[in-house]
């Protein structure tokens, strides 16, 4: 079977399946959450507290993190110049 008629089986029956979705019950809720996807509930305030704690935290750890990458840096240059000095 050739490429064209792949796609005209592809689009005759997603086609007919999308346009069935839509007017089912599924579909019709689908829309409605996409609709009034920006009018939910206003976040709680705990988890916002815990979710600035966590970004605290991350940061933190980022920091160690680079940190220690340079302490291990200057050690392998310290050891490729020790390497170089003796050869």
């Amino acid at each position: 079977m050739d490429m064209e008629g792949v796609l005209v089986i592809t689009f005759l029956f997603g086609g007919g399946t999308l346009f069935l979705l839509s007017i089912s019950p599924v579909g019709k809720a689908i829309a409605e959450r996409i609709r009034h996807q920006g009018g939910g509930a206003p976040p709680d305030p705990e988890l916002l507290a815990d979710v600035d704690a966590l970004r605290q935290e991350v940061a933190e750890l980022h920091e160690r993190v680079d940190f220690t990458e340079r302490l291990l840096a200057q050690n392998q240059e310290r050891a490729q110049v020790t390497k170089g000095g003796l050869s």
